[in-house]
């Protein structure tokens, strides 16, 4: 069984700072990240509340920025319908439903999508949403100046809807990473982004609660992490990728969906939190990848009375409503079972944080790696247990990867099975495979290829099982030709770079 069924994994619209990665033990400037502070996170309030929040506003506006997203019009799933169903869900956009929007393409040279973006190192690297760049084939950034530049994609992680971004410049202003684990509800927060084409937009409110999960994130990827900031700071669309920060002006999250029935703010926004988000640029920037590490658990949400119902009617059980994640089922081979956790297993803590709900486990494992120990406590048959586990990656391993260490379908996304001669029948193919697990923003996604598509050929040659297509891709560095079928039986052919 593969880990990502737990999805309590490492990883929207985000952990303190990892010795590995500092400037002392790799050589890489990682300066501009906040070191984690000792101090209280209302230290300075008093006196930023009674200036307005001058000081934090002249601070991060200049660091954030707009991003818009331009996409080739013949394979277009638009942006904002990613962005605005991201927000609202299907078909409830302010600006009409999908199939509507569909139809009503911006026009040639206007961006597909707008979203917001945060300057994080003085010579360029800026931190978005996953969504916020999904599909493109051009990235612009616009400062608060209005200095505009082409933007190279370093790398995404829908997992936690991050994404890292490039402009050549140096001299630019930056924000902090501050360190979210300080973060206290209550605090003054502020928002800044471009909502509704608004430029350099603030707002202010508190953070109204820790470790929300929404269950948005699933909409983008298979094994989410959402351990969200929440803040009645107003955000909007637009908003998205923007910068959440504390009256110093340091980035305590990154601002990523609202819950809304009208497709306007109502009350409550959602933000990554900057330790999840630092961790991901650190692992985008050294590997190109994030290096994820799995428990190997699949789970169940005590905290969440519909969830324990419908797992005591499904499976005659009685557990009862409260705190800690119970363990359904464990893994072969994974550090959960290297160290003796079983079915029936209660997780209470991660080394020295408190787990309540699923959310909390998630985050915990979130911020770790291959390779990483972690102490989890948990309780058998009323009596606590503590065990050290090894995390591993979904393939068992506890070394770290780069993109060289990739396999085909992992670069191009997707993976394959075999056509039945039935379906070759009623299509009329002498070869194909069908495409499974897709991932959002992978190339396979971008040239229009989603789940349940049948792949013809690759580069010109047929393909019938997941060996093919890994036999004319492996090693190769050109351009890819994929000839699909679509679920309306039309025969497209388009290409990507081979990553």
């Amino acid at each position: 069984m593969p880990f990502a069924l737990t999805g309590v994994i490492s990883g929207a619209t985000v952990f303190g700072a990892s010795q590995y990665f500092s400037s002392e033990n790799n050589g890489e400037d990682f300066s501009y990240f906040t070191k984690a502070s000792k101090n209280s996170a209302f230290a300075g309030m008093s006196s930023a509340v009674g200036d307005d929040f001058v000081k934090a506003s002249k601070t991060t506006v200049p660091a954030v920025v707009t991003i818009k997203n331009y996409q080739d019009r013949a394979t277009q799933r638009m942006p904002d319908n990613d962005m605005f169903d991201f927000f609202f869900g299907p078909g409830n956009s302010p600006f009409g439903g999908g199939q509507q929007r569909q139809q009503q393409q911006p026009p040639k040279n206007m961006p597909s999508g707008l979203g917001s973006g945060v300057i994080i190192s003085p010579d360029g690297y800026i931190i978005s949403n996953n969504h916020v760049v999904a599909g493109a084939n051009k990235l612009e950034v616009v400062l608060s100046n209005k200095k505009s530049y082409i933007a190279t994609l370093i790398g995404t992680d829908p997992n936690t809807d991050i994404s890292l971004l490039k402009i050549e410049e140096k001299g630019l202003p930056y924000l902090n990473f501050a360190n979210s684990d300080m973060v206290e509800v209550g605090q003054w927060v502020l928002a800044v982004g471009n909502p509704l084409g608004l430029n350099s937009t603030v707002t202010a409110g508190i953070v109204s609660a820790k470790g929300r999960s929404i269950d948005i994130l699933s909409q983008q990827s298979r094994t989410p992490i959402e351990s969200f900031i929440q803040t009645d700071a107003a955000i909007n669309p637009g908003n998205s990728g923007g910068a959440l920060v504390n009256v110093n002006g340091d980035l305590i999250g990154i601002n990523t969906a609202i819950q809304s029935k009208t497709g306007y703010y109502e009350g409550y926004g959602f933000a990554v939190p900057s330790n999840l988000a630092r961790k991901i640029v650190e692992d985008i920037k050294k590997f190109g990848l994030v290096q994820r590490g799995f428990l190997g658990i699949g789970s169940l949400d005590l905290s969440n009375d519909m969830q324990v119902a419908a797992y005591n009617q499904k499976n005659k059980a009685n557990l009862k409503v409260g705190d800690g994640v119970y363990v359904t089922e464990v893994t072969g081979k994974s550090g959960a079972e290297d160290a003796g956790i079983k079915t029936g297993d209660i997780v209470t803590k991660i080394d020295n944080t408190d787990i309540s709900s699923f959310a909390d486990l998630s985050f915990a494992i979130g911020s770790r790696r291959p390779g990483d120990k972690v102490s989890v406590t948990y309780t058998r048959n009323g009596k606590p247990n503590t065990v050290t586990v090894t995390l591993k990656d979904q393939k068992g391993g506890t070394s770290s990867r780069s993109k060289e260490d990739l396999t085909v379908t992992e670069k191009i996304g997707s993976e394959f099975e075999p056509l039945s001669d039935r379906v070759k029948t009623d299509y009329g193919l002498e070869s194909g495979v069908i495409a499974k697990n897709v991932i959002e923003g992978s190339e396979m996604d971008k040239i229009g290829v989603v789940d349940n598509y049948i792949v013809m050929e690759i580069n010109g040659k047929p393909v019938n099982s997941q060996k093919d297509v890994e036999k004319i891709l492996n090693g190769y560095k050109g351009n890819v030709q994929v000839k699909y079928v679509d679920s309306y039986g039309r025969i497209t052919t388009r290409g990507f770079k081979m990553p």
